[in-house]
């Protein structure tokens, strides 16, 4: 399979498709920024599993993380990068090439 620049698969992205990564950037594409709490909560997620899939992204540039207190307790925030963005836009675009942008009928 050629990863030219014409080819619609090129913005498949091993980072982003993990399947909890994708749940991830699919919350944050939807809003500007959200508090990690809240994301474990939309996504069902354990800390520690939420905390492990953050991290991948953030090593990637996708994600980035900013700290704030609030009611006395420190809290992190989420949002994806231009670069995750980009990525998560592009890998969807690739998932529809693969399955057609009526997706498969039944």
């Amino acid at each position: 399979m050629s990863t030219g620049p014409a080819d619609p698969l090129a913005g498949f992205d091993t980072t982003v498709h993990a399947p909890n990564r994708l749940r991830i950037c699919a919350l944050l594409d939807a809003a500007e920024e959200a508090e990690f709490g809240l994301v474990q909560r939309q996504l069902n997620l354990s800390a520690s599993a939420l905390s492990k899939h953050v991290t991948v992204l953030t090593d990637a540039g996708y994600v980035e993380q900013r700290k704030a207190v609030r009611d006395t307790r420190q809290r992190v925030w989420l949002r994806l990068t231009r670069e995750g963005r980009a990525a998560y836009h592009g890998h969807l675009a690739a998932l529809r090439a693969i399955v057609g942008e009526q997706g498969p009928t039944l």
